[in-house]
């Protein structure tokens, strides 16, 4: 026997080893900066027979939990035209599409109370986000990041509801997980690069010569 067919007799199949990683893409609590949580769907596009609902589900649920970076519609991206359109069928993949999409399209116009309204509303939701250890809590997280890029203080009130969270647990998450501060009804938000207010000079050098041309032409008559 040839020593290449017994290599590649014994390597496992880069197929099974996909599949396992792709488990942990959505099962891990946590998604690396410089990874793709639609990596695991490329390989779907040349093996379709591989594909499964759930799995494709669950990615797009863990794509969720990153935004507002554009690791959602890239996913969308890579699937094929019937799972973007409306099916009447119950527990389609294209109605589990479009049940995800309207939590993205809440999370990207910063519809945060919308957002676990809708989730909250919906058993399927439930079912398509059980695979996502700690969805709800990574989203809050996200949530917090956001509004720590834009915000220096704001309501309590407000804060709970885009956080969906309330009374001590509200507290221990603004204070433990976040590290803001809370002074009555307003969380105050620690100053970083994203929400300091900068003044910005613009200059720019304009020649004489230049400025001559310009005014020349203007008493040129035309040909």
């Amino acid at each position: 026997m040839e020593p290449t067919a017994l290599t590649d007799e014994k390597r496992p199949s880069p197929l099974k080893t996909h599949k396992k990683k792709t488990s942990h893409t959505y099962e891990e609590n946590k998604v690396k900066a410089n990874s793709s949580a639609s990596f695991p769907l490329n390989r779907y596009q040349f093996n379709p027979h591989l594909a499964r609902d759930e799995t494709i589900t669950n990615i797009l649920t863990k794509a969720l939990t990153v935004f507002p970076s554009p690791d959602y519609s890239l996913c969308l991206s890579l699937l094929p035209p019937q799972s973007l359109t409306p099916n009447p069928q119950a527990h389609s993949l294209a109605e589990a599409v479009q049940k995800l999409s309207a939590l993205h399209a809440h999370l990207v116009n910063a519809q945060y109370e919308a957002f676990w309204t809708a989730l909250d509303g919906d058993d399927l939701y439930a079912d398509l986000s059980a695979d996502v250890q700690g969805f709800e809590e990574m989203m809050r997280v996200r949530v917090a990041v956001v509004v720590s890029q834009c915000m220096q203080s704001v309501e309590r009130g407000l804060l709970e509801a885009w956080l969906n969270v309330k009374d001590e647990a509200f507290e221990r998450f603004v204070g433990e997980v976040c590290g803001w501060k809370i002074e009555g009804s307003e969380v105050l938000i620690p100053l970083n690069k994203e929400n300091e207010a900068r003044s910005t000079v613009v200059r720019e050098n304009v020649k004489f010569d230049q400025l001559g041309r310009t005014v020349r032409r203007a008493y040129e008559q035309p040909a």
